[in-house]
């Protein structure tokens, strides 16, 4: 019997900005997003674990072309990984599970960048590239510190993230507009830089860049955003940055250090409008425009 392939007509790939196999494929595209679909450890509103699948379908509507940037972003190629299968009973082994499989992507010259669930797919992926790079930084963008040394008994958890991260690797905070007693002692005791919302100067984001080693991943939990523009997160804080304010921040980093990977995280599509998967979806787009062209990471698209 030949061989059972599809029937000659029009498919939708289910993978990011649903692109057709020349684009995709692992062996050539120069991004890998990682779906981690986690949330075992929220403490308000879970749902997290959805966020990967509703960012990738979203995806699809978006235009494969960047109008900031003059560039077809799709030219790249990125490749989606299979969702990795989440360890429910241990955020620790989970944590080393996503180190292990941004690891192995990132150690085959991808840009990585995993598209979670909860905030504590961070560490994980943070880890698994500093691996890589010694003189790496940290650039983590939440509305809340993620700096308590365990949070409802879980000391991987979300609101441990960051904690975690800063007990291996420099890390800077910037979006912060609310934390625990805990984490402004943490912060006045280790001296992190913290970077509040709203800012305390008249150009924060090269304050921001001035404290940044030459390589940088980006951690970014979607609930820095303001809830009138991100309401589908799991801790929704209000006060927060509107959309041009974060993508100034971003690109301004790109410009003048080099994004080595990146993590979304905190989707939760069910607790908000269907649109705000289409914005998490464009802000990963997003992410990979700067890290890949503007940033320098691959030359395919200079």
């Amino acid at each position: 019997m030949s061989e059972l392939g599809v029937p000659p007509v029009p498919w939708t790939p289910a993978n990011f900005l649903a692109l057709p196999p020349e684009q995709s494929a692992p062996e050539t595209a120069a991004v890998v997003l990682l779906p981690v679909p986690i949330d075992s450890t929220t403490s308000f509103r879970s749902g997290a674990r959805y966020g990967p699948a509703a960012i990738i379908a979203a995806s699809a509507a978006l235009e494969d072309y960047d109008l900031e940037l003059d560039i077809d972003v799709a030219g790249l190629g990125i490749h989606t990984a299979p969702p990795l299968e989440p360890h429910v009973g241990d955020p620790h082994q989970m944590a080393e599970r996503i180190r292990q499989a941004v690891s192995y992507y990132a150690a085959a010259g991808k840009l990585t960048g995993v598209i979670g669930g909860d905030h504590s797919a961070a560490i994980g992926s943070a880890l698994a590239h500093l691996e890589r790079h010694p003189n790496l930084s940290v650039l983590y963008i939440d509305a809340h510190a993620d700096l308590r040394n365990e949070y409802q008994g879980a000391a991987w958890g979300h609101g441990s993230a960051a904690r975690r991260i800063a007990e291996r690797c420099p890390i800077m905070l910037a979006g912060v507009r609310t934390l625990a007693l805990e984490e402004r002692d943490y912060i006045n005791e280790s001296g992190i830089p913290t970077h509040y919302w709203p800012p305390r100067s008249q150009d924060y984001i090269a304050e921001v860049i001035s404290g940044l080693d030459s390589d940088v991943y980006v951690s970014l939990d979607l609930d820095v955003l303001d809830p009138s523009e991100m309401a589908a997160v799991g801790t929704p804080e209000p006060g927060g940055m509107r959309w041009p304010e974060l993508l100034e921040l971003l690109r301004r980093v790109a410009e003048r250090r080099r994004i080595v990977g990146f993590d979304v995280c905190e989707l939760a599509p069910n607790e908000g409008p269907p649109a705000n998967s289409y914005t998490a979806a464009k802000l990963v787009y997003k992410l990979v425009a700067y890290a890949a062209h503007v940033s320098g990471h691959n030359d395919r698209l200079s």
